[in-house]
């Protein structure tokens, strides 16, 4: 498969513990954030904490979509399988973010792969509330701002309550009253 360019951040002591594994967070950008130029991908969420200096318990992985490509087309599950058969990464603790087109991105991998991932984190995504049916099971807190108008409140909302309607007991929700379409820097930041 053609291969997605990528940001890799590994945490503090993983070169000094050779034995250990690691969680992995995948982040998945938004709309403008795509193209080849790989900095791109570093412009919100955590890859700009990376940058600003956070350092994560974690290995952060950030892969670019390509111009005019949407995450659903792209080769994400294979970029993971690619990690784990290089880097100590924990099978048990993938997690999976992304915001706007992300966030879509988001919930269209976990519904394609509902047990690759120990828990997942939309914002302001959206999807299909019938492929809910497959992650019954799996932790998600989503996040989208009350006065987002470019993906509404709404696309947010109808996954979150059907997956409450599939039993989903674990699903939490935030919404930020005073938000836009900006809800990652608060997302992020906490």
């Amino acid at each position: 498969p053609e291969q997605l360019s990528y940001l890799l951040s590994l945490p503090k002591g993983y070169e000094a513990d050779a034995e250990k594994k690691w969680p992995l967070v995948v982040f998945l950008h938004g709309a403008g954030e795509r193209g080849d130029d790989v900095e791109k991908v570093a412009v919100h969420g955590p890859p700009k904490r990376v940058r600003e200096g956070a350092d994560f318990p974690f290995l952060l992985v950030a892969p670019q979509c390509p111009e005019g490509s949407w995450w659903s087309e792209e080769p994400v599950l294979e970029l993971i399988d690619h990690l784990e058969a290089t880097l100590r990464v924990d099978a048990s603790r993938i997690y999976l973010t992304g915001l706007s087109m992300g966030g879509y991105g988001t919930w269209h991998f976990a519904a394609l792969a509902p047990h690759r991932f120990a828990a997942i984190a939309p914002v302001c995504g959206g999807g299909v509330p019938y492929r809910m049916r497959a992650i019954p099971h799996l932790p998600v807190w989503a996040f989208h701002g009350a006065k987002d108008t470019v993906v509404v409140l709404e696309e947010s909302a109808r996954l979150v309550e059907a997956l409450k309607k599939r039993g989903n007991k674990t699903v939490q929700f935030t919404v930020y009253p005073e938000a836009g379409h900006d809800s990652w820097t608060e997302t992020y930041q906490n």
